[in-house]
C-alpha cells in the first residue's frame, strides 16, 4: 500500500521556451501514430533536495518516516510531483531546491498489506476471454449490477492475479459506510487473504499498455486513493465511474522494456488509484521487448486536484514477478518488492511530453540495482540512465522526456 515517494521527477528535463507541466502522481495516457522528429532542445536541470513527510497535519523526520515504512506501520497515501518552471535563459544549475510533501498514514492490523503468496503463476495479459455468450473482452461495455462481487470480471478484460491470493482482484478496499453520493470516504478497511468479501471496491489489472478504468469521485477523506469497481450492498459489482463503460482504457504508449539480460527482471506497478501496493507485473524475461503502460495525466486519476503518473517497481534481476510484485517479498526481502532498489516513473503531461524518471527508492530501501545497468534511449531529451552503480544526474535520479509520438525504450543490460 505504498505510493512512490514524492521525488519522481527529481531533475526534469525541460526544452527551452516550454512551460513545464510534469505529471503529477501517483502512480497513472494519448495516442501517438508517427515518431517526431527529434527537437534541439536545450536543457535545465532541478533537482529536487527536500522532502517532507506528514503524519496528518504534523511534519515528521525522514528518520522517522523510514523507520515506520520498513516496520510497516506507514503507509504513503498520496503523492503529487514538483511543478517546475523554466527560468527566463536556460541554464545548469549546479542545486537547486523544492519541498515537497509525503503524505503518510499509520496501519491498522485490520488494513495491513502484507499478502501471503501462493504457488499458482501469474497468468499472461490477453486482450479478451472467452465467455459463454454475448461480445465480451476488453472492448466489450461491463454490465452494470449483473455480476456478483465473487465472480472475477476476465471477460470484460480484467487480468486476474491468483498470485496474491484475493480472488484475482489487486487490491480490496472495504468500505460499510460509503454511500453512493457521499462526498468522501471516512472508513477503508484494506482486504487481505481469507477475509470474506464486503462491501466496497474491488480493484484489478488490465491488460499490457492497459490501465483500469474504475474510480469513484469520492476519496479517502484523510488523502487515500480509492480504485476499483463497486461491490455494492447486495453483493453486485457496478461500476464506480460510470462514465466509462469499459473496465481497461489503452494507454498513451511511447514506453517499453527491452531486457538484453541473461535474467528476467520483475518490473511491478502500483494499483493507483487503490490499496497502492506494487503488485501489477510486467515480466521482462531476458531477450523481450514489454510495452509499458503510460498515460496522458491530465486526463486520468486526479489525486487532490493534480494530475497523476504511473509508477513501476524495478526488483533485483533473477526475481520472479510472483515474488516480487508483492509489498513483502519471500526472496531477498530487503531488495525486492517494497524495498525494490529503483523506481521508474511515467506520465504524459500537458505540455505534450512524456516525463520519465528513474529514481532510487528511498527512503524505504537502500538498495541499488545488482549486475544490472537500465538506460532510457530512443527520442529523449537528456540521457537518463543508472549505470555501474550510479544514477546520470547525481544519487537522486534523472529525469527526461520525449515528444509528443516519440518513443522511448527502457534498455536492461548486464553491468
Amino acid at each position: 500500500m505504498k505510493a512512490t515517494v514524492l521525488n519522481i521527477a527529481i531533475a526534469a528535463s525541460i526544452a527551452a521556451g516550454a512551460a513545464a507541466q510534469p505529471h503529477h502522481h501517483g502512480h497513472h495516457h494519448h495516442k501517438k501514430n508517427s515518431p517526431a522528429e527529434k527537437r534541439e532542445v536545450e536543457t535545465t536541470y532541478v533537482p529536487a533536495t527536500v522532502t517532507q513527510y506528514k503524519l496528518g497535519n504534523e511534519e515528521v523526520s525522514a528518520e522517522e518516516a523510514k523507520a515506520g515504512l520498513d516496520k510497516g506501520l506507514y503507509v504513503v497515501v498520496g503523492e503529487t510531483t514538483p511543478t517546475f518552471t523554466p527560468p527566463p535563459k536556460p541554464v545548469v544549475t549546479s542545486s537547486s531546491s523544492k519541498e515537497d510533501a509525503v503524505f503518510i498514514q499509520k496501519i491498522t492490523s485490520s488494513s495491513s498489506s502484507a499478502y501471503p503468496t501462493t504457488t499458482s503463476s501469474a497468468p499472461a495479459a490477453t486482450s479478451s476471454a472467452a465467455s459463454t455468450g454475448g461480445a465480451t473482452g476488453i472492448d466489450a461495455d461491463f454490465p452494470d449490477k449483473t455480476l456478483k462481487c465473487t465472480e472475477f470480471p476476465e471477460q470484460y478484460g480484467a487480468v486476474p492475479l491468483d498470485y496474491l491470493g484475493l480472488g484475482g482482484w489487486t487490491g480490496l478496499q472495504f468500505t460499510p459506510d460509503y454511500h453512493a453520493g457521499d462526498l468522501s470516504i471516512s472508513y477503508i478497511e484494506t482486504g487481505v487473504k481469507g477475509m470474506a468479501k464486503q462491501a466496497g471496491f474491488y480493484s484489478y489489472a488490465c491488460p499490457e499498455g492497459y490501465v483500469k478504468s474504475q474510480w469513484p469521485e469520492a476519496q479517502g477523506s484523510t488523502a487515500q486513493s480509492v480504485g476499483g469497481l463497486r461491490c455494492n450492498e447486495d453483493g453486485y459489482l457496478e461500476l464506480s465511474r460510470p462514465s466509462s463503460k469499459k473496465l481497461c482504457e489503452p494507454g498513451v504508449g511511447g514506453v517499453s522494456i527491452k531486457n538484453d539480460m541473461s535474467k528476467n527482471v520483475a518490473v511491478c506497478r502500483t494499483d493507483y488509484p487503490g490499496i497502492e501496493a506494487m503488485v501489477i507485473p510486467v515480466d521482462a524475461q531476458p531477450g523481450t521487448t514489454r510495452n509499458l503502460a503510460n498515460i496522458a495525466s491530465s486526463d486520468y486519476y486526479q489525486w487532490g486536484g493534480k494530475p497523476t503518473t504511473l509508477q513501476y517497481y524495478v526488483n533485483q534481476p533473477g526475481i520472479s514477478v510472483e515474488d516480487g510484485c508483492l509489498w513483502n517479498c519471500p526472496v531477498d526481502h530487503d531488495e525486492c518488492g517494497n524495498w525494490a532498489p529503483t523506481i521508474l516513473g511515467v506520465g504524459k503531461a500537458a505540455d505534450g511530453n512524456t516525463y520519465i524518471s528513474l529514481f532510487p527508492n528511498t527512503p524505504t530501501s537502500s538498495a541499488k540495482p545488482r549486475g544490472m545497468n537500465i538506460n532510457i534511449t530512443g527520442d529523449v531529451s537528456v540521457p537518463c540512465y543508472f549505470k555501474d552503480g550510479q544514477y546520470a544526474v547525481g544519487n537522486a535520479g534523472c529525469t527526461t522526456t520525449i515528444p509528443s509520438g516519440g518513443k522511448a525504450v527502457v534498455h536492461f543490460t548486464d553491468a
